[in-house]
């Protein structure tokens, strides 16, 4: 596994979001559109992946953690934001989250 340094981490604003919305993408059944809020009038759209093990609004409502600044990507007709991160189990993802009450936008270091 290669390393990276300090200072290229540092440049990676990985934060807390919530799920406000979700939708199906017509013609596409592993990806879905949807909608993080990052607190202080910070909404965007995304392209969450894993749509074959759940239903759009079954994620409605959930605390993630996200790749804010990621280069935006257009994927489907929709230009994804952000990207949420999770473990990778058979390519079944398992969000990154939070326990207790973290206010949306709080950095992770």
């Amino acid at each position: 596994m290669s390393t990276v340094s300090y200072d290229d981490f540092a440049k990676l604003d990985i934060r807390v979001a919530k799920i406000i919305e979700t939708e199906p993408i017509e013609g596409k059944s592993r990806i879905i559109k949807g909608k993080i809020d990052l607190g202080n009038n910070d909404q965007r759209e995304v392209i969450i992946g894993g749509a074959q093990y759940f239903q759009p609004e079954e994620i409605v409502g959930k605390t993630v953690i996200v790749l804010a600044n990621l280069e935006p990507k257009k994927m489907a007709g929709v230009e994804s934001n952000a990207m949420l991160l999770a473990a990778d189990v058979d390519d079944k993802p398992f969000w990154l989250t939070v326990t207790g009450d973290v206010p949306l936008g709080s950095p992770i270091k």
